[in-house]
């Protein structure tokens, strides 16, 4: 029996996802070339619309044109982050949320500087990334191995928080267990199965969803709890037939296009604390 909060809380997860099939927010990505594909594909069985485009020609004209701005700094290089700041003040300019995925914070000087930069430069509605990521933000010792974590979530649970005071904003911490928290409200979401882990840009694709469901609630804590539980609940349904992580990859985009507000009600684990 879930208790009113969760219950209400899985409730706006599905009225969130309704109103995204709906409404088809168009959700532009800076993010990464090893992802692009993938998350575009994502955001398209989800029921968004994506648009990749990080020309610094184009960027503040496509963001006028889109409901969420998402930052993904995977594959980063000087020219990508003049445009990603050239985009984030076109989105704050017309408060467009922002989400920023500092993927691989912590395993560079130059990528964990840019992160930090970008929060700096206009407010973000929702920092999306893993414990180790999360904690070099924050400016702790949040050590990266590549783009993967070494810490766990609850590492950077209280790195999260202040992170999210410091900033006005939402931080997902995002593994075995995702924590969510604006600094006052925490939650934790337990959906999810372990070969996202095995396939490149499961990551990065929740935070594009997570962009999406920006796009479709103001409340950036509602959003980033409704987009966790939706794609990890579409990890679950697509493990179900025992794949390998190729075959995983293609059935996750299924899950996303195949998921609704009766699946979420069903399967959703979220918890307070």
């Amino acid at each position: 029996m879930k208790n009113n909060l969760v219950q209400k809380t899985v409730e706006k997860s599905s009225d969130i996802l309704e109103k995204i099939r709906r409404e088809h927010p168009l959700v532009h990505n800076i993010t990464n070339y090893v992802v692009m594909n993938f998350t575009a594909n994502a955001l398209l069985a989800l029921g968004a619309s994506p648009v990749m485009a990080h020309a610094i020609e184009e960027v503040e004209e496509m963001v006028g044109l889109a409901n969420a701005l998402v930052i993904n700094i995977g594959t980063l290089s000087q020219p990508w982050i003049d445009s990603m700041v050239k985009a984030a003040w076109a989105a704050r300019d017309r408060s467009i949320p922002i989400v920023l995925d500092p993927v691989g914070a912590g395993a560079t000087r130059f990528r964990t500087e840019a992160a930090r930069q970008l929060m700096d430069e206009a407010p973000v509605a929702v920092l999306r990334g893993n414990a180790s990521e999360i904690l070099a933000v924050a400016g702790q010792r949040g050590i990266t191995r590549g783009v993967e974590s070494v810490h766990g979530v609850d590492d950077a649970r209280l790195a999260a928080r202040d992170l999210a005071k410091t900033y006005g904003t939402v931080v997902a911490v995002t593994g075995a267990e995702d924590f969510v928290t604006d600094g006052l409200r925490m939650a934790r979401i337990s959906n999810g199965h372990p070969l996202m882990g095995r396939v490149t840009g499961t990551g990065c694709a929740a935070s594009a969803v997570t962009g999406a469901f920006c796009a479709a609630e103001t409340d950036a804590f509602a959003a980033a709890i409704g987009a966790l539980i939706t794609f990890g609940v579409a990890g679950e349904l697509a493990a179900l037939p025992n794949p390998g992580p190729g075959s995983f990859q293609v059935g996750l985009l299924d899950a996303l296009d195949a998921i609704d507000g009766a699946i979420i009600r069903e399967r959703a684990q979220v918890a307070f604390s």
